[in-house]
């Protein structure tokens, strides 16, 4: 391998153990995606009008992380080569990385209407913080695109700092927005749901920071064939936490949210909304309820 090459993760010569570690990883990351898309789409309309943005945008972003990894899983396969007992990397092989970097560009922002949706803020302002944290949330993932992989083909450390304080600035922004957000969110909801949305959120943004941790070890440190197995684990490991782990947070708020609103005679929901296998609110069919009104 040229020396140069030692930078660039996906371009490591794996043994058959670590080779099997990195397909499994990435297609169990890819099955777990797949079941979560069945189960928002399932469950969408556990949830009030009010909240069903985030639940579509939880589709929507399970749809494209499951496709992404069905092709992440195609070129994990053809990337190597199997040469004399140990996987060489072809020239397919950078593909690997920017198909990632493709999926976050469309995933991580629809991460943030997720959390949004079941936010508190509207009309102007809501619309605002949403196009701020969309924005960032896209520039975050491009600019780490940039230096992990266009600029001198990922190898060049300068670049990777750079670029990676660049993302950085966008990050730091993303986490204001969203922090602020579900603060002043936390105040109009109940304890359980308010709660949730705490959760939720710590989830999302702690699994936010594995992957500039990962992004950062070439800066420091020639890759290794274990640290490039390392980093496909931990990318769909963080991956599986920041949509799934999130994603069920998120729907519980939202279903929590629906029963307060029923409750509270603001809304209406044609089923019984049930939480944790506990009843929060009686169905109410909008019909009905002006019937009682009059």
């Amino acid at each position: 391998m040229d020396p140069a090459d030692s930078r660039a993760p996906e371009l490591q010569t794996l043994t058959p153990g670590l080779y099997d570690v990195v397909q499994f990883a990435v297609l169990g990351a890819g099955f777990a995606l797949l079941a979560y898309l069945l189960y928002s789409w399932v469950s969408r309309d556990e949830v009030s009008a009010r909240y069903r943005p985030s639940a579509y945008a939880a589709i929507c972003l399970a749809a494209v992380a499951t496709v992404a990894y069905a092709v992440l899983y195609s070129d994990v396969d053809s990337g190597f080569r199997l040469t004399d007992g140990v996987y060489v990397p072809t020239e397919e092989a950078r593909t690997t990385e920017g198909t990632r970097y493709i999926d976050w560009s469309v995933t991580v922002p629809l991460l943030t209407v997720e959390l949004l949706a079941v936010c508190s803020l509207s009309g102007a302002r809501a619309r605002r913080v949403r196009a701020g944290a969309m924005a960032s949330a896209f520039l975050m993932i491009v600019t780490g695109y940039v230096g992990a992989q266009v600029v001198g083909e990922g190898r060049d450390t300068a670049a990777l700092v750079v670029w990676g304080l660049i993302s950085t600035a966008f990050f730091a922004y993303l986490y204001v927005a969203l922090i602020a957000a579900v603060r002043a969110s936390l105040p109009t909801m109940g304890t359980e749901a308010a709660t949730s949305l705490r959760n939720a959120t710590i989830v999302l943004l702690s699994s936010f920071g594995i992957y500039p941790l990962v992004y950062a070890v070439p800066v420091f440190a020639d890759v290794t064939p274990a640290w490039y197995t390392a980093m496909q684990v931990a990318y769909s490991v963080a991956d599986v936490i920041a949509k799934i782990g999130f994603g069920v947070l998120v729907h519980k708020v939202a279903k929590l949210r629906t029963a307060e609103d029923v409750a509270a005679g603001v809304d209406t929901h044609p089923e019984p909304v049930w939480s944790s296998n506990v009843p929060k609110s009686e169905g109410v069919q909008p019909e009905v309820r002006r019937i009682a009104e009059r």
